[in-house]
This record gives structure tokens, C-alpha cells and sequence, in this order.
């Protein structure tokens, strides 16, 4: 979020790309696996704006307090969904929780806000929370990354243009490799907004 601004843009369309594929899924996909697709989608777009650099577009003092109103809706949303459902909802929940945090962190005062944090506990220099957070997100991407690794070679010719884990080619792009990938996109632009709070 503080970085060079290319790497920034970089960020920002990862997450656009990531939160559209999302929403464009929902039309596939229904009950639980449609609300963790909204859910997704809400998270990458959410994301894709939180990390446009501030250099070329600094926000208003008070739209982090807007992403933070957004994302504790988000989270409570997400709590009630874990409450009487599956762990996918515990990760929205997580995410969530991080996207107020990192709101209300860069309510005050971005690196500086380092100092206010700070006093609740550090870890080597890095604030606890941000720590913990830095330790579930890479967790998270390592074990959903680890999902997308083939179990072994291919059994059986491979050939033509339907040949794949998923089927056709129109299955690919709404498998759940697929899907798979994008929450691994997403993890991964987390632990980069993560490092520059």
C-alpha cells in the first residue's frame, strides 16, 4: 500500500481480476458456494481500491472509516454464515477482520499509525496483529496452493482441446481449480497489502 506505484497498479488489477472473476462465477455456482463467490468478489474489488497508490490517488481522511463500516458489515455477515456453516465462512470472516484492520490502521496515518499499534505488542518490529495476520495468510496460500498441484502423472492418452482435469474448455474457466487459483491470488495480494500497513 506504500510501495512503488507499479507494483501497486500491479496489485490493484490482480484484485480486479480476482474480484470479477468472482462475481462473473456467482452465475454458475448456487447456495453456499454463490455467497462465498459475492463474498470473494466484495473482498477482491475491496481490495483492488484499497491498494490504488496513494500517489495517484490519495482518499479522503474519511474513506477508510467508510472501508471499515463496509468490511465490520462484511465481517459480521461472514460470522453468521460461520455460525451455521462450513470453515470457508471462518476465512471470510479473517479477511474481513484484516480489511477493517488495515482500514482503521490506515485511519491513522498509514506508517505512523505504526507507533499507536505498536504499544499493543510487537513482534520484532512488526505489530502482533499484523503478524498474526502475516502468519494466516501465508498458511492459507501454502495449503490452497498446495490443492492446485496435481496428486500424480496423467493416466491415459491426453488429446485435443477437451482434455483437462475439469472437461471442456468452457468448464476450465468455472472449475474449481480455477476457483482454487483465485483464492490463492487473492491470499497472496493480502500478504502484500499486509506488509505495507
Amino acid at each position: 500500500m506504500h510501495g512503488p506505484a507499479m507494483s501497486g497498479w500491479l496489485l490493484v488489477a490482480l484484485c480486479v481480476v480476482a474480484g470479477a472473476y468472482c462475481l462473473a462465477r456467482t452465475r454458475s455456482v448456487r447456495g453456499a458456494e454463490r455467497r462465498a463467490a459475492l463474498d470473494e468478489a466484495l473482498m477482491g474489488f475491496g481490495m483492488a481500491v484499497m491498494a490504488v497508490p496513494a500517489a495517484a490517488v490519495a482518499p479522503p481522511d474519511w474513506a477508510w472509516v467508510v472501508y471499515a463500516v463496509v468490511f465490520g458489515a462484511a465481517s459480521l455477515r461472514a460470522l453468521w454464515s460461520a455460525l451455521g456453516g462450513t470453515g470457508h465462512h471462518l476465512h471470510h470472516l479473517v479477511g474481513s477482520l484484516a480489511m477493517v484492520y488495515m482500514a482503521l490502521t490506515m485511519a491513522g496515518g498509514g506508517a505512523g499509525a505504526h507507533a499507536a499499534h505498536g504499544a499493543h505488542g510487537t513482534a520484532g518490529g512488526v505489530p502482533l496483529v499484523t503478524g498474526l495476520l502475516l502468519a494466516y495468510y501465508t498458511v492459507y496460500v501454502l495449503v490452497t496452493g498446495a490443492r492446485l498441484v496435481p496428486a500424480g502423472p496423467a493416466v491415459g492418452p491426453v488429446s485435443g482441446p477437451a482434455a483437462g482435469p475439469v472437461g471442456g474448455a468452457g468448464s476450465r474457466w468455472a472449475g474449481p481449480e480455477v476457483a482454487l487459483a483465485c483464492r490463492v491470488s487473492m491470499g497472496l495480494a493480502m500478504l502484500a497489502m499486509l506488509v505495507g500497513v
